[in-house]
């Protein structure tokens, strides 16, 4: 793996939350995902499923955690599956995790290869009563691939119809809202690489560079600082493509008297970090850009504040929409009769400001977790206000990630420029 190793204490911890939470008599199952193709014998990146890595720290295809808490032998209350490797793979794939390697990553002291897996599992379900098994339940999946956990649900439900099956995802999900300190110092250092590939493209961007050109200096500075790549595809939109909200073409020139919108994060040990800046092209923003730029600032200044214990997204997002109200009235934007004619369901300032400000992060970019869940000490969230005007070809958001802590917050971008006069500072230094 590119990244530092993270320690096995983090993952014990995760299972021992899990294993809190189930029902007595219980065992749950978890399956790495595929890899995925792509035309001819070519395949995707391998990605983990993000719950598997939770609680095993196991980065690797063809993988299978087995939790039992209550099974009487306790050599099976927690077990490995493993893909087991070959001369012939060592020298087609690269290595693989021997068993003590495994151990050392998870913590789990049970490790066995594949072929091994039904008659465990066999052995495990004669002395339970509920499988809970694991399926993407995020409200904004919309895949329609059948994933490895998706055939083993079929295959599990007709081995083994009579158990009581359980979900897995309100639970793991509830549990990866709130992050461990170890969770946190990994997506610090997410923010950390985000950050400085940031300061690069500062001494970078002027008139005539394309966008590819910026996405690519921020990929240099990402991958030689032990990052994998791009937490997502990378938005850099120069100008009017500023105002598309998930703008990833990345192949306009930038033109002097532009802004340019970089919605960007770096991946660190499969966390996210999560960043907009937006820069004005020739070092220098215009009146007009300026206003945008320090209303959107504002905005966010203010709905920092109230990333509080005992909040909810819905709440924060209702005040934060009322913030943005007053913000584009000062612009001219929309003024009171706007306001009074506004429907309920879409009001007057979504015309320039029409997403949320902010989403849960972690090990996925828009990361699990209620939306209606209370805020709690330890959740990490973005905060991300915009205002977008096409008819002038500004598009303005900013974004940072956001940890809620005992004494209000910590910012892991507070060390990223952000307010205007250091970004002209430093791109005309």
């Amino acid at each position: 793996m590119k990244y530092a190793p993270i320690g096995q204490n983090l993952f014990i911890r995760n299972r021992e939350k899990l294993s809190s939470r189930l029902k007595p008599g219980s065992v749950a199952i978890f399956n790495s995902n595929d890899i995925m193709p792509t035309n001819g014998d070519g395949t995707m990146p391998f990605r983990q499923n993000s719950n598997l890595l939770y609680l095993s720290g196991i980065d690797q295809e063809e993988s299978i955690l087995l939790i039992a808490p209550d099974f009487p032998d306790p050599r099976y209350r927690e077990v490995l599956f493993l893909k087991e490797t070959s001369e012939m793979i060592a020298i087609w794939e690269g290595h693989k995790y021997t068993k003590e390697e495994a151990t050392e990553t998870s913590g789990v002291e049970t490790i066995l290869w594949n072929d091994q897996f039904e008659r465990i599992l066999s052995t495990v379900l004669a002395e339970s009563d509920h499988i809970y098994l694991d399926t993407n339940e995020h409200i904004r999946s919309g895949s329609e691939v059948q994933t490895r956990n998706d055939r083993f649900i079929v295959w599990c439900k007709n081995e083994y119809p009579m158990h009581q099956y359980e979900r897995l995802a309100p639970i793991i999900y509830d549990l990866r809202a709130v992050k461990e300190p170890r969770e946190t110092e990994l997506l610090q250092e997410a923010c950390k690489i985000t950050g400085k590939g940031f300061r690069r493209v500062l001494e970078f961007i002027k008139p005539g560079v394309w966008e590819f050109e910026v996405e690519a200096e921020y990929i240099h500075e990402f991958k030689m600082n032990r990052s994998r790549g791009f937490s997502f595809d990378p938005i850099i939109a120069g100008g009017a493509n500023s105002c598309v909200l998930h703008y990833i073409d990345n192949d306009q020139q930038l033109k002097d008297g532009d802004i340019v919108l970089m919605d960007v994060g770096a991946e660190y040990a499969n966390y996210f970090g999560d960043m907009t800046r937006v820069v004005p092209v020739n070092g220098r923003f215009s009146e007009r850009q300026r206003a945008v730029y320090d209303a959107v600032l504002r905005v966010k200044q203010a709905a920092t504040q109230m990333l509080t214990p005992g909040n909810t997204l819905p709440d924060y997002h209702r005040e934060v929409g009322r913030i943005m109200e007053g913000e584009l009235l000062e612009l001219g934007l929309i003024d009171k009769t706007d306001i009074k004619n506004q429907s309920k369901d879409w009001p007057a300032y979504k015309k320039y400001f029409m997403h949320g400000t902010s989403h849960h992060l972690g090990l996925d970019v828009h990361d699990v977790g209620s939306i209606y869940k209370t805020f709690e000490l330890g959740m990490v969230f973005t905060v991300e206000p915009g205002i977008y005007i096409p008819e002038e070809s500004i598009g303005i958001r900013l974004e940072d990630d956001v940890i809620i802590t005992e004494n209000g917050h910590i910012n892991m971008m507070a060390d990223v420029p952000l307010a205007p006069d250091e970004i002209e500072d430093l791109m005309n230094a």
